[in-house]
């Protein structure tokens, strides 16, 4: 255990809706009122929602102390990534903390919706330096969530972080994974806590231009929730920056099982989701590629006949004057491969016709073309 209050565990806490989101002023507040946890607080200066797992390089970073009733606190003019990563490196606080919890969201984060999360990333960033690391979001609704609702979340997920923190003095806490926690809407009548994978629901973001006088020609983003899922919700609400999203949950051919995040957070339980840092695809993509690379690697390979076949190809383009000279290494790769993953068999230059042709589909700049294969 850290050190910076005698034998008391110590928890950071950061965020990506900014430091006076009420979310993370609600978590900081329970943590604090059990008189159990010495509490650090590094957090965003302000709101950087879906910023993901970005970073600031090369660029300065400000830390300015902000006052918060039993924390230290710092306001950071960074991401929660970078939050984060300051507020663990000793540079502003007198000890590294032996829980590092991100949150909590005003939003669930979900599927490959993670992907997008800074929450999910701040989280992250701990577990890539070898500190534990909870990912806390609750699951607000428009028209249905209250603001006192963060600290009955916080308080749910009280019992979770103690016993992480008892793991963790005991030295037989996992390194390996970092837990992404989600608490339902309805979170005074939660039906407990459910160990869950990560789902496939997503949000799809569309635009669309906005017309009033208020707000001229600005691009307002549309999202749609595709949730793999068999429930069907719709809402629209104001976020606060002031940008109308518009969400719906669409069916989907294939439904999730009952132990994935979304699923379980909308039956109304608390899901808890060990999460890592590496992105593997599914095994049968991986059988595919298998098959598929050996293919690839044999055109690269290809004999020297081959490989000539093509450069008189080019070069005949490029004589055209249609082909430029810096453009013909690309196009000869293209013929190359697409021609022996479509005819497996050694190619037969003749029977490839490249169609070019100057136009709308043409580089301002660059002059560079569009090049059409086609196989007779």
């Amino acid at each position: 255990m850290s050190c910076a209050g005698g034998d008391r565990p110590t928890v950071m806490v950061t965020n990506d809706d900014g430091i006076d989101a009420p979310g993370l002023r609600a978590l900081v507040r329970v943590l604090v009122s059990t008189n159990r946890f010495n509490v650090f607080v590094c957090a965003p200066d302000s709101e950087k929602s879906a910023v993901s797992h970005s970073i600031t390089w090369r660029n300065p970073i400000s830390a300015k102390p902000v006052e918060i009733s039993g924390a230290i606190a710092f306001a950071v003019s960074g991401t929660p990534a970078d939050s984060t990563s300051l507020g663990i490196s000793k540079a502003l606080f007198p000890a590294v903390p032996d829980l590092v919890i991100s949150g909590i969201n005003m939003g669930s984060n979900c599927g490959y919706h993670i992907v997008y999360s800074g929450t999910v990333a701040g989280a992250r960033e701990a577990f890539f330096n070898d500190i534990p690391a909870v990912s806390l979001s609750y699951d607000w609704v428009g028209g249905w969530s209250k603001v006192d609702d963060f600290s009955l979340a916080a308080e749910a997920c009280l019992p979770i972080i103690s016993a992480i923190l008892v793991e963790i003095k005991q030295k037989t806490y996992p390194r390996n994974c970092f837990l992404n926690i989600d608490v339902p809407t309805n979170v005074i009548n939660h039906k407990g806590y459910r160990l869950t994978k990560q789902g496939k629901s997503i949000v799809k973001m569309g635009w669309r231009q906005v017309t009033s006088d208020a707000q001229g020609g600005q691009m307002l983003s549309t999202m749609t929730m595709d949730t793999n899922s068999s429930y069907l919700r719709g809402f629209e609400y104001e976020t606060r920056a002031s940008y109308i999203q518009e969400r719906s949950m669409v069916r989907r051919s294939h439904v999730e099982d009952g132990d994935t995040d979304y699923c379980s957070l909308q039956e109304g339980y608390i899901t808890i989701s060990p999460l890592g840092a590496l992105s593997p695809a599914e095994l049968d993509s991986q059988s595919y590629f298998k098959q598929w690379l050996p293919r690839v690697t044999e055109c690269l390979s290809s004999s020297a006949l081959d490989g000539l076949s093509v450069f008189h190809t080019c070069s005949a383009l490029r004589a055209s004057g249609n082909v430029s000279d810096h453009a013909t290494p690309v196009y000869r790769t293209v013929i190359w491969v697409v021609a022996k993953l479509v005819d497996e068999t050694p190619p037969i230059w003749t029977k490839v016709h490249a169609r070019l042709h100057r136009g709308r589909t043409s580089h301002p700049r660059t002059g560079c073309i569009s090049l059409y294969l086609r196989y007779q």
